[in-house]
């Protein structure tokens, strides 16, 4: 979906057309105007499945996770930090740039996971450092982009990139062009005390956006992120790439997507 200015939307999946089994959002997503998709797990489908479903449609996949633990485990966020799982860590990472790749995918997002209890802050984030500069090595060459993800501690408490400092630190510190930031406005908003000046500074690090709305997670307009001011942000500092719709919609994805008139000027 190509919005003013040249502001590109895609669909997230897993949050939008809900309302449909999941092989049949990719129809729906590109009959609302959508082009590209995201969604986190595409590991319950062979990858020539969704392959096909992609070519179908006439959508372009933007973005996948690399596997996660289930829903209530340990491991729900992810491995990269946890001590002790670095081949779990690798054999999901190989297996995202699989899927990726087969994908055209040009994002693979490694969920940084929830630091156990019983282990320090240093240790949790010395293992996702040591696993992310692994990973960076085993992508290269591949074409796909890997990218960092902060959450806020309010949703995800213990997630060991806690803020948007300690996403861009390891950023940097791996030092590699396909090692960027995914740059989540809703948990920017509700971490950052002025979620427009956070967009602007951690902008040049990004390379993929995602967004909803703060409180509520739902659709821009539905809450208090001042989204005219985000969106004149990203067009002044020349953003160019996807902004990924992560929302859940508040009466239905397709009333929803209203917002994109309405926000975005």
């Amino acid at each position: 979906m190509i919005l003013h200015n040249g502001l590109r939307l895609d669909a997230n999946l897993k949050w939008l057309f809900t309302e449909l089994p999941f092989e049949q959002r990719f129809d729906a997503a590109a009959a609302a105007g959508f082009t590209a998709v995201e969604y986190a797990s595409p590991y319950l489908f062979p990858v020539a499945t969704l392959v096909r479903r992609l070519a179908d449609a006439g959508l372009t996949q933007i973005l996948v996770n690399s596997p996660t633990g289930g829903p209530g485990s340990p491991e729900r966020l992810g491995y990269a930090c946890l001590p002790g799982r670095a081949a779990e860590f690798r054999a999901g990472v190989e297996l995202g740039l699989e899927y990726a790749v087969a994908l055209n995918s040009s994002f693979l997002h490694l969920p940084a996971g929830i630091r156990p209890s019983d282990v320090s802050r240093d240790r949790a984030f010395a293992q996702y450092v040591a696993n992310i500069a692994w990973a960076a090595d085993k992508a290269r060459g591949t074409g796909v982009r890997l990218l960092l993800e902060a959450q806020n501690k309010q949703d995800a408490p213990g997630f060991v990139l806690d803020d948007q400092e300690h996403a861009a630190a390891v950023a940097d510190a791996i030092d590699q062009p396909h090692v960027r930031l995914l740059l989540d406005v809703y948990h920017a908003a509700i971490d950052e005390k002025d979620v427009v000046t956070a967009v602007r500074k951690f902008l040049p690090r990004a390379a993929h956006l995602q967004i909803a709305d703060s409180p509520g997670r739902a659709e821009p307009g539905t809450g208090r992120i001042p989204w005219a001011d985000i969106f004149d942000t990203l067009r002044s500092e020349g953003y160019d790439g996807w902004i990924g719709c992560e929302y859940r919609p508040a009466a239905g994805t397709e009333a929803g997507l209203s917002w994109t008139k309405e926000q975005i000027r």
